[in-house]
C-alpha cells in the first residue's frame, strides 16, 4: 500500500507515519508533503498512491483548496483537530475523518473501512462481463518469474497459493517450489480467477486445489491445512469466513 501524508507539522507527520507502519506493516510512505504547493507539484509529477492522509489546515491554506486545484483520484482520509469540517470531508468523498491526536484504534478502523470498500469493488470488478467484442474478461494464465539471473514462466495452474512474508510476496507451486512475485497480494487477487483463488486473510491467497483439510475455529473462522504444507496453517479471517464458505460452494 503506497501512502502519501500531507501534514505541515513534522511531529504529527512522524507520529502518523509510525502508527501507519504499526497498523499496516507493508505500507510504503512514498511522500510526506507540508503544503498545498508541494502537494500540487507532487501529484502533477507522480502516479496516484493507494491512499492519502490529508491534514485540513496547512501552512498555505486549506486541504479543500488543494482539492480545487488537483483532482486526487484515490482514497482520502482527513486528519484534523476540529470536527466542524466533517460535512465538507464527506462531500469530498473521503474514506474517513480522524480527529487529532490520531489514535491507533481510529486509524485501524479507517484502514479496515478502506479494505472493506476495496474488497466490495474488486469483487464486483472480478465478475466476468461482456466486452464490446463479446469476449469475457480473461484472467492471468501465467507469470514471468525473475530470480537472480534466471527467468522462467509460472503457469497459474502450477500455483497452490500466494503469500506475503517479510515484506515479500511469494508463490508456492504444487511441487513445493517457492517463487518470488513482482506483484503484491492485492494485485494478484485482481489478476487471478476468483472462482479458483480466494483471499482468506491479509497474508494468504489460496487456490481451491491447495486445500488439504479444513476445521472450524473460534468465532466462525476456519483453519486450513494447505498442500504443500506451511509452518503454521492459516486461518480464514472472521470478516471473510461467510464469503469463503460461499466460494467453497461455488456460489461466487
Amino acid at each position: 500500500m503506497n501512502i502519501v501524508i500531507i501534514e505541515d507539522e513534522n511531529p504529527a507527520a512522524t507520529r502518523l507515519a509510525k502508527l501507519i507502519k504499526e497498523v499496516v506493516p507493508v505500507a510504503n510512505i512514498v511522500a510526506t508533503l507540508e503544503s498545498i504547493d508541494a502537494a500540487r507539484t507532487w501529484f502533477l509529477q507522480n502516479a496516484f498512491p493507494d491512499l492519502v492522509f490529508l491534514d485540513i489546515h496547512l501552512a498555505d491554506g486549506s486541504a479543500f483548496d488543494l482539492l480545487k486545484l488537483v483532482k486526487i483520484d484515490c482514497p482520502l482520509i482527513f486528519t484534523t483537530a476540529y470536527d466542524k469540517y466533517a460535512l465538507d470531508a464527506f462531500k469530498a468523498s473521503s474514506i474517513d475523518y480522524i480527529l487529532k491526536p490520531v489514535k491507533k484504534t481510529d486509524l485501524e478502523a479507517a484502514i479496515q473501512k478502506l479494505r472493506d470498500m476495496q474488497h466490495i469493488f474488486r469483487h464486483n470488478e472480478n465478475k466476468p462481463v461482456e466486452k464490446a467484442n463479446n469476449h469475457l474478461v480473461e484472467y492471468k494464465k501465467r507469470f514471468m518469474i525473475r530470480f537472480g539471473e534466471h527467468i522462467k514462466t509460472l503457469s497459474v495452474d502450477e500455483i497452490s497459493y500466494c503469500y506475503s512474508e517479510n515484506k515479500n510476496t511469494l508463490a508456492r507451486a504444487t511441487d513445493g517450489r517457492t517463487f518470488p512475485m513482482d506483484q503484491n497480494l492485492d494485485a494478484l487477487e485482481q489478476m487471478l480467477d476468483p472462482k479458483e483463488f480466494f483471499r482468506i486473510n491479509r497474508q494468504f491467497l489460496i487456490s481451491l486445489r491447495a486445500i488439504d483439510e479444513m476445521k472450524t475455529y473460534s468465532k466462525a473462522r476456519v483453519i486450513i491445512k494447505l498442500k504443500p504444507t506451511v509452518k503454521e496453517s492459516p486461518v480464514v479471517s472472521s470478516e471473510r469466513a461467510a464469503e469463503f464458505k460461499q466460494w467453497l460452494a461455488g456460489e461466487i
